[in-house]
């Protein structure tokens, strides 16, 4: 079963209802991913027993199947898209005594849902636990050739689509992302929303589902890109893309809400494991609530994604991108130096009114007008092959202290708020460890503080100057009349 804009498939998934004589409904999650061409597939699969033999009953499962797939499809209905007709002989593999897998016979009819017939397979398939694939590998293999086995490159529902006459969907385009030295700089501000765009919408899925906390940081990373090319080629890019900058901002900040979490939580873990063991008990009901407010903030996104709201924001966008070409516009590296240099200039501007203080908002500007910066200097990258390398990786330097600076100090103001509105809720120890863990963030505070005048000089120092240099001499000289 998918959605009838196949979201599932988009997201590398498929979802089956299986039924059986033997035994209850079944709904079964497979990943799509994974397959190479000796038809080995290594795929993460998660099986949900269904109270009801019903394809409605699977998108409202309460287990690890119905929750992902709720996640992923919203308030979208499933509907069939074939059905696959097994009979199938299990013969048991172990290595020693220790269970390993099965060997198994297949022989399927696929079908379409209303029943006419489409094609017929017949396999071995050998499943096993991947730590026990190089045991049995060898075995399969000999398998193979004694009985002339070919390798099925594609998987069932692969099959039964190409049957069908129907295949995989493929990740959507929105023009050409690839950047020339010589394009226009409206070109190269349309290729980079294209690329960006596309990682926005390729990372949905796992932002979605929430089991690789990776997933929803570069989703957040591209949202963050967007919104920063919008800014920097505005002047160039169609009014439409100016206009879709505050709902960018909005997605924005409901992946930032959950992705803090994320962050806090991860570090809760680690120092939870170096603090005193009588502290394990009060941070573990801390560790709750967080995850509590991170369920809720999961919650809160989902709706965000599935709403109207972000649907006018991926068609508005996409169909900006298909239809605009930059073409009349200036050279790209006519317009390099001074978009550049103005991004170079904020940060300067940035880092002067720290001054001696420890603001934490001072130190969140510098990180804004830096990481403002580097994206400029990414998104030159291609019209400038291998010259902003240098400056870029001295300005990711100073990032990365400027963000642990900024988490901590987010943590510290949740573990405030935490304490104020619930202390009573988790008691005077829960209260006392949260002291302690908050003075951990403050000391990670100074620390990345005593580094930012150095990480800052590498960034206004003599790679700056040199790159500035070649951006200069780079600008095409005017025509003469």
């Amino acid at each position: 079963m998918d959605t009838a804009d196949r979201r599932l498939d988009r997201a590398g998934y498929s979802v089956r209802l299986r039924r059986s004589r033997r035994g209850p409904a079944e709904a079964t999650l497979k990943s799509l991913n994974g397959g190479r061409p000796d038809a080995l597939r290594i795929r993460r699969e998660l099986a949900e027993e269904l109270e009801v033999d019903d394809p409605a009953a699977v998108a409202g499962a309460q287990g690890a199947v119905g929750t992902r797939v709720r996640a992923l499809v919203g308030a979208r209905k499933l509907v069939p898209l074939f059905d696959l007709q097994t009979r199938r002989r299990a013969f048991p593999l172990a290595i020693g005594e220790i269970p390993s897998g099965e060997l198994l016979l297949d022989e399927t009819v696929i079908r379409e849902p209303g029943g006419a017939l489409l094609s017929r397979l017949r396999r071995v398939e050998v499943e096993v636990p991947e730590p026990a694939l190089a045991t049995v590998g060898p075995f399969v293999e000999s398998l193979q050739h004694a009985c002339g086995l070919q390798p099925a490159v594609l998987s069932k529902y692969e099959s039964a689509l190409v049957a069908s006459g129907s295949g995989r969907t493929e990740p959507e385009t929105f023009g050409r992302t690839s950047v020339e030295p010589d394009d226009t700089v409206g070109q190269l501000g349309l290729a980079v929303l294209r690329r960006q765009f596309a990682s926005l919408l390729a990372n949905e899925p796992g932002a979605r589902l929430g089991d690789d906390i990776e997933d929803l940081h570069a989703m957040r990373v591209a949202s963050r890109r967007l919104r920063a090319a919008i800014s920097l080629f505005g002047d160039v890019l169609p009014i439409e893309a100016t206009r879709l900058s505050p709902e960018l901002a909005w997605i924005g900040r409901m992946i930032g809400g959950v992705r803090d979490l994320d962050v806090q939580i991860v570090q809760l873990d680690d120092w939870a494991a170096i603090l005193p063991s009588h502290d394990g008990e009060p941070l573990a009901r801390l560790r709750a609530l967080l995850t509590t407010d991170r369920n809720d903030a999961r919650a809160e996104l989902l709706q965000a994604l599935d709403s109207p709201r972000y649907d006018r924001l991926v068609r508005r966008c996409a169909a900006m991108l298909r239809t605009r070409s930059g073409a009349r516009t200036t050279s790209a590296r006519a317009a390099a130096p001074a978009l550049i240099e103005r991004r170079h200039s904020a940060v300067r501007k940035a880092h002067r009114r720290i001054g001696r203080g420890d603001d934490p908002d001072a130190y969140h500007r510098l990180r804004i007008a830096g990481k403002r910066f580097r994206y400029a200097l990414e998104f030159f990258a291609d019209v400038y092959p291998g010259e902003t390398t240098r400056v870029v990786r001295r300005t990711v330097e100073l990032q990365d202290l400027l963000g642990a600076y900024q988490d901590a100090n987010v943590a510290i103001v949740r573990l405030r708020d935490v304490a104020a509105a619930r202390g009573a809720e988790l008691g005077p120890e829960a209260v006392f460890a949260m002291g302690e863990v908050a003075e951990r963030y403050r000391a990670e505070m100074d620390a990345r503080r005593r580094h930012v005048p150095a990480a800052f000089a590498k960034v206004d120092g003599k790679a700056w100057k040199r790159l500035r240099r070649q951006l200069r001499a780079a600008r095409p000289t005017a025509a003469s009349p």
